[in-house]
């Protein structure tokens, strides 16, 4: 099982977002079950189940992990192939956003269109390296920090755009034979912080609340 996978079929985006397929869904990614394990937690039949089970198998989203007797019956086991999934922009082709239409680095919406071509360009990469049995050599950097000011947080930008903008004029080899582009990304924004949760263990993670906003 894929820790996460991106989806880019817009058919197979409609299925993972219907609310029942999306329970079966993590209900597999915790592990294997069969149509009637499955009917008995989420209070469904067991022809309903494998109904939408099949839905989910035709478009890649569930597998077979194995087959079991029982009785006179064999019963399939199924699992979800990933942990988690993201649905890419591709899954909405005519209408995903275009960060190239308008640059705004203060833009809140401009970061959410970066994000999404973030989001769509990785899941290409992976389908590709996947095709190709190739590996797929990224980075990523991921941390908090807590600004006392506005006016601390403007200089850490600008600190951090000089010293980014120093490293891409150090590192950048526009004429070198067999070189190969990459692409830079490097966001800040407010933390989104997660509400604790209450109530039964089966609630899954916490709900997140907005950040709050200043004006500065």
């Amino acid at each position: 099982m894929l820790d996460v996978t991106v989806i880019e079929d817009p058919e197979a985006a409609a299925v993972s977002l219907d609310p029942i397929r999306a329970g079966l869904l993590a209900e597999l990614a915790a592990g294997p079950a069969s149509a009637a394990m499955l009917a008995g937690r989420v209070g469904l039949p067991r022809q309903k189940v494998n109904y939408h089970l099949k839905a989910l198998e035709r478009h890649g989203l569930v597998e077979l992990a194995g087959e079991r007797r029982k009785g006179n019956v064999t019963e399939r086991l199924m699992r979800a192939t990933a942990a988690s999934y993201v649905i890419s922009p591709l899954a909405l082709a005519s209408v995903q956003p275009d960060p190239d239409r308008f640059r705004d680095q203060m833009s809140a919406r401009w970061l959410l269109a970066l994000g999404a071509r973030l989001v769509r360009d990785v899941g290409s990469l992976i389908t590709g390296a996947a095709k190709a049995r190739k590996g797929l050599a990224t980075y990523a950097l991921d941390g908090e920090v807590r600004f006392a000011s506005a006016a601390d947080r403007a200089a850490f930008i600008q600190e951090l755009t000089a010293g980014v903008s120093g490293l891409i004029r150090k590192y950048d080899a526009p004429d070198a034979e067999g070189g190969r582009d990459h692409r830079i990304v490097v966001a800040v924004h407010p933390t989104v912080k997660a509400e604790p949760e209450t109530g039964s263990r089966n609630r899954g993670p916490g709900r997140t609340r907005a950040p709050e906003l200043d004006s500065q």
